[in-house]
């Protein structure tokens, strides 16, 4: 069934863009301040979550081309895959090590081998959060 709401569509358009920025921010500053990839994450999921309320599941689809399910379990792979790689280098598991960099946006910033094991949680977050909201949605 589509729903003809043109104001919720457009304020969608502009909360989940909001809500999306809001998402990266938390997970970029996670390592110093409160956030990180579980946070991040749950924040990225209620703006997909929105954009499948707010719009049909099969629009969302057509334009988000994902298997949430990949998504976590990719999520999980490379959050498993950070804590080994530490062990080729000799040190032990989950060892981080760290630089500064200036991102265009951001300014400088502390970049760490904690920011990929974080971006795994947060595609794990993500696809699993997603996942069960569609699977809720398609009990009827």
């Amino acid at each position: 069934m589509k729903i003809n709401d043109v104001i919720l569509r457009t304020v969608t358009r502009i909360v989940v863009f909001i809500i999306l920025t809001f998402g990266v921010y938390l997970f970029l500053s996670g390592h110093n301040t409160p956030g990180g990839g579980f946070i991040g994450g749950l924040v990225l999921a209620s703006a997909i979550v929105l954009l499948y309320l707010s719009n049909d599941i099969e629009t969302v689809q057509r334009s988000l081309p994902l298997d949430f399910k990949l998504v976590a379990a990719f999520g999980v792979l490379l959050a498993t895959v950070t804590g080994f790689g530490s062990l080729i280098f000799g040190v032990p598991f989950m060892s981080q090590t760290f630089a500064y960099f200036d991102l265009p946006v951001f300014g400088k910033t502390e970049l760490t081998t904690v920011t990929i094991f974080e971006a795994g949680v947060a595609l794990a977050v993500v696809g699993v959060v997603v996942t069960i909201i569609l699977s809720i949605s398609e009990d009827e």
